[in-house]
């Protein structure tokens, strides 16, 4: 009977240790809302002045505080630490900001953010400016990129969709308000394919043109074609399709110019505005072009196959540089974009804002993408590891970036997605002789068919 009790008393805690250590491998989020939780804010509320101070966060009190606490305390004046406020638990981490002391700045506590990751035992601190003054920690509890799970709430609205999961537990907007152009690359598996799949069925739910050219026969696009409103296969379909992108582009201009007032011969360089301003009834709808192996476009064996690329290029670039007021956003995506393709390829990424790098196979195809963002977004796009597909470094030219990862959505659901949302797609003339093709869903049996039988005799 004693062998019975130590057995318990014994075994009770080690089977909760166990189950904590599984719970924290199995189910973060689960463990994290338990265990993790509590265990980091007490910490967080237990040390929080000796951390900031061996952070080097903390200032000298002023003088009069100092006199004050001499006169009630007679203890010693220690440093002051940024004042605290209240602590928001959520279901992935700790929310809580910071009233900076006179003279510190936020770059003060982001530079302090691995120690107060460690001291708070919590999987990473992130740190955001919210106005002068005052700064957001944001403290994760679990890697929330293993496991992607996108938030309940999400900022959508007209061409914005979110797309994938930022490594401090917040959606991953694309917006092409904000920025109208991106350049996607990756390796193979890399996960571009299902970056690219999630953006297409989010903006498919929106009236958005929606245009293609894949010049792997289709074989990236083809499924999304009930909600395309023009598709190429080849390099030959896509030097077709662009000089009425082209087009359409400049009609649209006429248009602006025309309700603006502006004399018709004016440049389009000179126009300032938009189709933004343009009252509803009378404003076209916006058209998004994803360029899937943009590399394809650029490729060539013959003189007139390069008298071809350079003509498409020049499209492109057109494109790029002005199809923004016009309401046409671009989406390029590849392998690899150097200046190795040929003439206009740098010039063409340079228009490119938005870049999101998935895993690649060498420095130089990151370069390509992150080498005018930062330094650091360039090292963390070549640790990205081939066992965990559709994690990405996104950043864009004003020096910011992140790492995120896009929630698996299967070929089909996509595909059914867009299915259900053709009547959706804007009617646009110009693009009806590059419709792709659909083929017609078969007709379900009402029932089983009976088998005639002779009438009895």
């Amino acid at each position: 009977m004693p062998d019975l009790v130590t057995l318990a008393e014994l075994g009770g805690p080690l089977a909760a240790i166990g189950g904590a250590a599984y719970a924290r491998h199995a189910y973060p989020a689960a463990y994290w809302s338990t265990v993790g939780l509590p265990l980091s804010v007490a910490r967080l509320l237990a040390s929080y002045s000796s951390t900031m101070d061996a952070c080097g966060l903390t200032v000298e009190p002023s003088h009069w505080r100092a006199l004050a606490v001499r006169a009630t305390t007679r203890r010693e004046v220690r440093p002051v630490p940024p004042r605290r406020g209240i602590i928001r638990p959520t279901t992935t981490g700790l929310r809580m900001r910071l009233r900076l002391a006179p003279g510190q700045e936020p770059a003060d506590v982001a530079a302090s953010a691995e120690r107060l990751r460690h001291a708070w035992g919590v999987h990473a601190v992130h740190v955001r400016d919210v106005k002068p003054g005052v700064v957001e920690l944001r403290l994760v509890g679990f890697d929330v990129l293993r496991k992607v799970r996108m938030p309940r709430r999400l900022d959508t609205g007209p061409l914005r969709v979110p797309v994938a999961l930022r490594e401090d537990a917040t959606a991953f907007v694309r917006d092409y308000r904000t920025v109208p152009h991106e350049l996607v690359l990756g390796a193979t598996l890399s996960g571009k394919s299902m970056y690219l799949r999630n953006l297409l069925t989010g903006l498919a739910a929106q009236p958005v043109v929606l245009v293609g050219i894949d010049c792997k026969r289709g074989v990236e696009l083809a499924p999304f074609a009930p909600r395309l409103s023009a598709l190429a296969t080849d390099p030959d379909q896509a030097a077709e399709l662009l000089p009425v992108l082209v087009k359409e582009m400049e009609d649209r201009y006429d248009l602006i110019k025309a309700r603006q007032g502006i004399a018709p011969g004016t440049s389009e360089e000179l126009i300032t505005s938009d189709i933004w301003g343009l009252p509803e009834d009378e404003r076209p709808a916006p058209i998004v072009l994803f360029i899937d192996e943009v590399a394809e476009l650029f490729l060539v064996a013959t003189r007139k196959e390069e008298e071809r690329r350079d003509e498409m290029v020049t499209q492109l670039i057109r494109l790029a540089q002005l199809g923004r007021a016009a309401g046409i956003y671009l989406e390029v995506c590849g392998q690899r974009f150097g200046a190795e393709l040929g003439k206009g390829a740098t010039m063409l990424r340079a228009q490119l804002t938005g870049r999101v790098c998935h895993r690649v196979n060498d420095e130089a195809s990151a370069k390509m993408a992150l080498g005018d963002i930062a330094q650091e977004a360039v090292t963390a796009a070549c640790a990205i590891a081939p066992e965990l597909p559709g994690l990405a470094v996104v950043g864009d030219t004003s020096g910011g970036w992140s790492r995120i990862r896009t929630p698996y959505l299967s070929l089909a659901d996509a595909a059914a997605t867009c299915r259900a949302t053709a009547h959706l797609a804007p009617d646009v003339p110009a693009l009806d002789p590059f419709l792709p093709y659909v083929p017609p869903t078969p007709a379900e049996a009402s029932g089983p068919v009976a088998t005639a039988r002779p009438v009895a005799e």
